[in-house]
């Protein structure tokens, strides 16, 4: 038999857990914010340029005197003539999946992907949690592409219209 104190002690861890769980039962799924934004300015995708991936193949930071509002997200350019294409087309320059990894979302999940672990996937920017997301991601392409696509809604992975 236990002691007073003992059950004590088990009554309240019991409480601490049901609190906790119960918390996190109520929120729903949790997801990473829309389009990276970096930390300090708020813009999207980490401040870079979505155009200079395509253009130059790699990012580029984008300068505040070219700022564009789209998807519920801030975007900055490297220049008028990046700003205009994005303009006329964005979803072929924002990322898939609002930014959040291709990978992980292909497997049902949400996280944030890196604008500085990427690749062009099927004429789309497409971002990852970590190199072996991104490269599991690349190497076995088509159906986790599709796979990515029918959950990227149900877990707020989608910009806004």
């Amino acid at each position: 038999m236990k002691s007073w104190p003992e059950k004590k002690t088990l009554m309240c861890l019991s409480l601490a857990v049901m609190a906790v769980l119960g918390i996190f039962a109520g929120k729903g799924v949790a997801r990473p914010q829309l389009f990276v934004p970096d930390p300090i300015t708020g813009y999207a995708i980490g401040g870079n340029d979505p155009v200079s991936y395509f253009v130059d193949g790699q990012p580029r930071k984008g300068d505040r005197r070219h700022e564009l509002s789209w998807g519920g997200a801030e975007w900055v350019f490297v220049n008028e003539g990046n700003m205009a294409a994005f303009e006329r087309n964005p979803e072929t320059y924002a990322p898939m999946f609002a930014g959040c990894g291709g990978y992980a979302l292909s497997e049902g999940f949400a996280t944030a992907g890196s604008p500085y672990i990427y690749a062009v996937v099927e004429g789309r920017l497409v971002f990852f949690h970590s190199v072996v997301n991104r490269f599991l991601f690349v190497v076995n392409g088509g159906q986790l592409v599709k796979d990515a696509q029918e959950n990227a809604a149900s877990v707020g992975c989608m910009p806004e219209k």
